[in-house]
């Protein structure tokens, strides 16, 4: 068969949703005919893209790298016929994104140079997000992705609009050969004895809502080391022993460290993208968007034990979507 571009949204789409049942629902087809489709997409390029499991599905290596491409001609589509609005007088427009440490940031990045290329973007980390809200309203940036919290949700001027990207749980990061790692779920009581690292204040209620949880599952945390470096540096000291910490979701685990969710879900976060009403289009608000929560989807797809504890908690379709798996995001 001849590849289109239809196939190649087929492809993300099973991808995104994490199973056939899903994928068909999104691209309004019945199951079969995705199953279908999905064993000639296969037999084009001679080897399976995803890997089939009582759950839903996952893309194989080679999977993934087909996958990778596939988005990348699909975004160069989006952009066919676009002409830049100021191209006459060779003036691009300036957005100025600010981001805490947000696993979407980069995806969404590639996205929004690939949909405006017209805009010249540039990006500067803070990490926390009251800082974030801080600069928005002096104007120093017009856009950021922030983090904030179920009941302590970031408050910002009229001059800001903000929308929920996604909320998600926490999960814990800890050594290979940690005593709990048999456990398909953590309990937050079960680490009453371990060392913590942790971010510092966030501005945001972190590590406030930390601390408050712990409380409630009965312990105070036996040792805490204040820590903001990178993930790599981070999951080496956890590979080491040296110690546990809450981390993303999605976070890909590097060998010597297990990813697990945490029974009953007690920690969760919102990342939320906040613009100037003043300096952002609607237009651009919305690539932005769409961006990060394409970027989002992406790291759902690459990471099985995030997948596995959906599928666990939302039943055999799995989790909700890019938008929320908690409490509704605003």
């Amino acid at each position: 068969m001849d590849l289109e571009l239809r196939h190649l949204r087929a492809l993300c789409a099973i991808a995104d949703a994490g199973s056939l049942g899903r994928a068909a629902r999104i691209l309004r087809y019945s199951q079969q005919a995705v199953s279908a489709q999905l064993q000639r997409i296969e037999g084009h390029f001679g080897e399976p893209l995803f890997e089939r499991h009582a759950s839903g599905v996952e893309p194989t290596r080679y999977g993934a790298e087909v996958l990778a491409q596939a988005r990348e001609i699909l975004e160069r589509a989006d952009t066919i016929g676009r002409r830049p609005a100021d191209s006459a007088s060779g003036a691009r427009q300036v957005l100025r994104l600010a981001a805490t440490n947000s696993p979407v940031l980069s995806g969404m990045v590639v996205r929004v140079r690939s949909r405006l290329p017209e805009l010249a973007l540039t990006v500067s980390s803070v990490y926390a997000s009251s800082e974030i809200v801080e600069r928005l309203e002096k104007g120093e940036v017009d856009a950021a992705i922030g983090v904030d919290y179920p009941g302590q949700e970031l408050r910002h001027s009229a001059a800001m609009m903000h929308r929920g990207i996604v909320v998600e749980p926490t999960f814990v990061a800890v050594p290979a050969h940690h005593r709990v790692k048999r456990h398909m779920e953590v309990a937050l009581a079960d680490l009453a004895d371990d060392a913590w690292f942790l971010t510092p204040d966030d501005g945001a209620g972190w590590p406030g809502v930390f601390y408050a949880a712990c409380d409630e599952a009965g312990f105070t945390p036996a040792a805490v080391h204040e820590f903001l470096g990178d993930q790599l540096q981070l999951q080496n000291m956890i590979a080491d022993g040296l110690g546990v910490s809450v981390v993303q979701a999605t976070l890909r685990p590097i060998p010597g460290v297990l990813i697990k969710p945490l029974i009953g879900a007690p920690l969760w976060c919102r990342y939320l993208l906040v613009w100037r009403r003043d300096s952002v289009t609607d237009e651009v608000a919305e690539t932005l968007f769409r961006s990060a929560t394409a970027s989002y989807r992406d790291l759902v797809a690459r990471s099985p034990h995030f997948q596995a504890w959906a599928s666990r908690t939302y039943g055999a379709d799995g989790a909700h979507g890019a938008h929320g798996f908690g409490p509704a995001s605003t």
